[in-house]
């Protein structure tokens, strides 16, 4: 395969992950009107993923810097299926909520009152400093992972190695910080 196919691919995958979040999330496709018994499951099903792939990519980093390339393989194939069922299981909850989730909207009703912004005081902040670079460097490492991935596999160590200095710290990044946006919007889910 050459390199002008595989960017290809990866940027027609990113376009078509990125445009079926955006669809879902707008509720341009809208989800039944009663979800399923296991929709509110989800957020902490994603929060452990997350998780999850943050230890495990800490622990190949471990792994590489010993010169186990092997361990470091599984663990980041392990890594990327794990991403892979929390973007399904992450499409699938906001396919399946009618409503979205504001953070400090404490009766649900979808508005953040002047009582409830005042409630939410300066949290409210910090979690839109944390939200707002997660939701858009979760969209920017899609690439960069699948790039990074595919040279890895290819053992084309120095391409692998000049793209994972940009992908490791942001990938982690966003898995960390999905794990703290879960925590912190989680005292907000209305599941009614």
């Amino acid at each position: 395969m050459t390199d002008k196919f595989i960017f290809r691919f990866v940027a027609g995958i990113t376009v078509f992950v990125i445009a079926v979040v955006i669809v879902l999330n707008r509720h341009l496709i809208p989800g039944p009107a009663t979800p399923p018994a296991f929709t509110p499951y989800l957020p902490l099903l994603n929060a452990i993923l997350n998780g999850t792939c943050s230890i495990l990519l800490l622990t190949s980093l471990y792994f590489i810097k010993q010169g186990k390339i092997t361990i470091h393989k599984r663990l980041n194939i392990t890594t990327f299926c794990l991403s892979s069922l929390f973007l399904v299981s992450y499409i699938l909850f906001h396919y399946l909520m009618r409503n979205d989730t504001v953070y400090g909207d404490i009766d649900g009703n979808g508005l953040l009152s002047d009582a409830e912004r005042v409630a939410a005081g300066s949290s409210r902040t910090v979690y839109l400093y944390i939200l707002v670079p997660h939701i858009i460097l979760a969209a920017g490492v899609l690439p960069l992972i699948l790039l990074s991935f595919y040279r890895g596999l290819q053992m084309q160590v120095q391409k692998h190695k000049k793209l994972v200095r940009w992908t490791f710290p942001i990938w982690l990044f966003v898995t960390l910080s999905g794990v703290v946006v879960y925590l912190m919007i989680r005292p907000y889910y209305h599941f009614n």
